[in-house]
């Protein structure tokens, strides 16, 4: 398998014998020290070594050889000799991972500093670049911190996906669409690709392959070494607000894409271990899946804390997990950190605990653990240990623990099996934990268990190379990330990834003589998903600059030969309504699908799981409530558009981030499109004909509401799904091309 070139080194060409030759070359901030039969060496204030004619840095400056210091030996070896020189404060700075950093400088702001020596934290988590240039800068400069400290271990930094062509690519001065334009041949900040619903559209692993490599590439760039994905939960359940995110419904496809973006991230070719300078760790998640939340709410919040499985269905869950990113074909073996997922997988502890799964020794001992035979890091999602009020504030998930104390919480996800507490801090209170892990099983214990966490987080250090050199060039990060053959193949995924769902009479492609309006569309005041207020707004989707490039614009109905409506799948709320005169504690709502009012008439009057210790009622129903969704406004946008262009045809786009009902927006659209997570020119080469589509749908589109709250929320595929006016029913796998209904290989082979 193919990488792409990282660096702007030259190549030096390894004989099978002879003498090691080692040249230096000083760099902008660090050094580099050749050599033509050992890897290449980056460092600051380390000494040199040179022992059997090879270079080595002398890391914990003690004038010799130390066995971490020696890259002939293993990994293991290495971060087992390492281990067993920490300090306890060190071992639990280990133990901690940041909360979101931003890389705005080339020097470090004072959060950066304090998590590094305070906290002796070293892996940080990466929110926005104000370029790659000083991404790369800034990752020096954590770099050379960490190297002077006293035994040099450097920063495995991190990020959430970052490549999306919706903006929320964290490059600060990067913007997706400058003036509703983009340039698919050109270059940018960043290459930019669909969400991973998007991805999982295309059914396509060379495209999950290419990805992987691409954006691996770009990481390794901007000194990323450890990507907080892929996310891949089965999502069983329709409407949770994370199903953009994952690869759809499918166990199948969940599977094969979860292992071919793991092994192209983490493999660097040529490599006997398959690690090395052009790896990037991924950390898996959720274990053992959070696609399951009882009534699709989400479990950052207390209201959603529960995952469920009325279908019996927990065991297909980890199918992604176990026979994907846990059975890679390459010789990393498996994805090297996985997370598990805030709720509590409710019911399926033989032991008849209900705690939240990075507290769950069965979650993570027993099952990843003992009986899967899992030896990568495991991770908790962000925020478990620290607190929280109420069940409908985003702050601390400790659910299952919520009574216990800071350290108590601590020692319980230790002695689930846990490594590393994500998103927290507080080095002393992880020292608390440890103490009261001695008085419950003596000090030899503790040491033993908590080494044994350092072994393993430092074993993914050492397999992408980082105490060899850890520096990364600034030109080089402006040269790669973005460039003119990585922005393409983001571009192309984007093509790959549109779903075609009706084409009535054959009206697309469009011919670009053609005059075409665009409605204008509004949005209500209303609340985000994190429950901030949101403005009313008014837009042209597609910018008319942009589509004049494509077609003639006209501004009125009448002058128009067709109309094109974009517009977004139901924002449907997080499934509770805040605290009123009626309703002191609030109340359940229904997570509705469809844009017009639903009420939840037909939901469970029990619901199957339920309780907090600020709620006076563990039932959790909301039969009988009612949900309006946010943009309750862009399915009237379709209608009247149709009604004020009479037989003339109207062309819907939707953008996709978990299902939707179509029946009120099909009747009267003409042509259907979906995407999850595209460029408006990519929506415009489709429609033009200068690409035909090829994606087919990740899920199902159901039928109407009713169907959603009869489907088990730990069942994939299992509503009643949409039949339009042409007698195509919008089921998992189902897409068009020019020709007509697609059953290509990839229908075959996952429908």
């Amino acid at each position: 398998m193919r990488k792409f070139i990282l660096s702007l080194l030259p190549v030096f060409l390894l004989a099978a014998c002879g003498k090691n030759v080692i040249t230096m070359e000083p760099k902008s901030g660090y050094t580099l020290i050749l050599q033509t039969r050992g890897p290449v060496l980056g460092y600051t204030s380390a000494p040199i070594l040179t022992v059997d004619g090879y270079a080595f840095k002398d890391l914990n400056r003690n004038g010799g050889l130390d066995v971490y210091e020696d890259w002939r030996k293993d990994a293991k070896t290495r971060a087992r000799d390492l281990a067993s020189q920490l300090t306890l404060e060190e071992i639990c700075g280990l133990m901690l991972y940041s909360s979101a950093v931003d890389a705005n400088d080339t020097v470090l702001d004072d959060k950066a500093r304090r998590l590094l020596a305070d906290d002796h934290i070293r892996h940080m988590l990466v929110r926005n670049v104000a370029s790659p240039a000083i991404g790369a800068g800034w990752s020096n400069a954590v770099q050379a911190f960490c190297e002077s400290a006293r035994l040099g271990i450097p920063s495995n930094n991190s990020t959430d996906p970052r490549n999306y062509s919706n903006g929320t690519t964290n490059i600060n001065n990067y913007k997706p669409e400058q003036d509703g334009e983009f340039d698919p041949a050109g270059e940018s900040d960043i290459s930019k690709w669909p969400r991973e619903l998007g991805l999982a559209a295309t059914f396509d692993m060379d495209v999950i392959r290419t990805h992987g490599e691409v954006v691996s590439a770009e990481y390794r760039a901007l000194g990323i070494t450890t990507a907080l994905s892929p996310q891949v939960d089965i999502a069983t359940d329709p409407r949770w607000r994370r199903f953009y995110g994952t690869f759809g419904e499918d166990p199948a496809l969940s599977r094969d894409m979860a292992r071919t973006y793991c092994e192209a991230f983490q493999n660097t070719p040529g490599s006997k271990a398959g690690w090395g300078s052009q790896s990037v760790n991924c950390m898996v998640k959720h274990w053992p899946g959070g696609g399951s939340g009882e009534g699709g709410r989400d479990a950052h919040f207390g209201i959603g804390k529960y995952a469920v499985y009325p279908g019996n269905n927990f065991e297909q869950g980890l199918i992604p997990f176990v026979d994907g990113a846990f059975a890679l074909p390459g010789k990393t073996r498996m994805a090297s950190a996985v997370m598990p997922y805030y709720t509590i997988s409710y019911g399926q502890d033989p032991s008849g605990q209900n705690v939240g799964n990075g507290f769950s020794k069965y979650i993570i001992q027993d099952l990843l653990r003992d009986k899967y035979q899992y030896e990568g890091v495991v991770c908790t999602d962000w925020g478990i240990v620290k607190d929280y009020n109420v069940p409908w504030e985003h702050k601390g998930t400790p659910w299952g623990a919520e009574t216990l104390s800071g350290p108590e919480r601590r020692l319980l996800c230790f002695e689930a099996g846990v490594d590393q507490l994500g998103g927290a801090k507080d080095n002393a209170v992880s020292m608390a934990a440890y103490e009261l892990w001695s008085k419950k099983y003596g000090e030899e214990s503790a040491r033993a268990r908590f080494e044994l966490s350092a072994t393993r987080i430092l074993v993914n250090i050492f397999h992408v190379g980082l105490f060899e050199n850890p520096y990364v060039s600034p030109e080089n990060a402006a040269a790669v990330v973005g460039c003119r053959e990585f922005v393409a193949a983001g571009y192309e995924a984007q093509l790959k990834s549109i779903v075609l769902l009706k084409n009535a009479g054959g009206m697309l492609p469009l011919n670009r003589k053609m005059r075409v309006y665009e409605p204008l569309r509004h949005v209500p005041a209303g609340l985000s998903h994190w429950q901030k207020p949101t403005p009313s707004y008014d837009e042209y989707p597609i910018s008319k600059k942009l589509l004049g490039r494509y077609f003639e614009v006209v501004d009125t109905p009448e002058e128009a030969d067709v109309a094109l409506v974009s517009i977004k799948s139901p924002v449907g709320h997080w499934g509770f309504v805040m605290p009123d005169e009626k309703y002191p504690e609030g109340h359940y709502n229904p997570i509705s699908l469809q844009w017009e009012p639903y009420t939840a008439t037909n939901a469970r009057a029990h619901s199957i799981a339920g309780g907090d210790p600020h709620e006076s009622s563990a039932n959790r129903s909301y039969r009988g409530f009612t949900e309006t969704s946010s943009n309750s406004t862009d399915a009237l946008l379709v209608q009247t558009t149709k009604a004020v262009m009479g037989d003339k045809p109207v062309i819907v786009m939707v953008a996709m981030e978990r299902p939707f009902v179509p029946a009120e927006i099909e009747p009267w659209a003409d042509a259907l499109l979906v995407s999850c997570g595209v460029s408006s020119n990519a929506l415009l080469d489709i429609l033009s004909g200068v690409a035909e589509p090829y994606g087919l749908l990740p899920c199902q589109l159901p039928a109407h509401m009713e169907t959603v709250e009869a489907q088990c929320e730990d069942v994939p595929r299992d509503m009643e799904c949409y039949r339009d006016a042409q007698g195509h029913v919008y089921d998992f796998a189902f897409g068009m091309d020019w020709k007509g209904v697609i059953n290509d290989t990839r229908v075959k082979r996952y429908k």
